[in-house]
């Protein structure tokens, strides 16, 4: 198999933006167990079964290319609490909002607002 069907699904070179934002809730699509990154179970033991909900606490990436969401699931069968997820193994339970867009829309009118109200009392 070529390199590239193997990271095909997980590659996420022209997506500037994440799926999900830090603070979504989101569902697990399919049951995540120990790869051996958690040293307390043993490889391949459940650590969250499928359908836990969790919201989503830090976005990175592994290797550079595949980008990693880290959840913590409030579910109290959920052995393991706060796990890494890949886009596909979750879904969002609420909208899509993206922060970084609000928070600079909040700043600009912020600004133009007090730069109107400094102008009158100038003026």
């Amino acid at each position: 198999m070529p390199v590239e069907s193997a990271f095909h699904d997980n590659f996420y070179e022209n997506e500037d933006k994440p799926k999900f934002f830090v603070g979504q809730k989101v569902k697990l699509l399919k049951d995540i167990k120990n790869d051996g990154t958690y040293p307390y179970l043993k490889i391949g033991e459940l650590m969250v079964k499928a359908g836990a909900v969790g919201y989503v606490r830090k976005i990175g990436e592994f290797l550079q290319v595949i980008r990693v969401y880290e959840v913590h699931f409030m579910d109290l069968n959920a052995i393991v609490e706060v796990v890494g997820c890949k886009d596909n193994e979750l879904e969002a339970l609420e909208p899509y909002r993206d922060l970084e867009d609000e928070d600079a829309k909040w700043f600009e009118n912020y600004y133009k607002n007090k730069n109107l109200k400094s102008g009158e009392k100038h003026g």
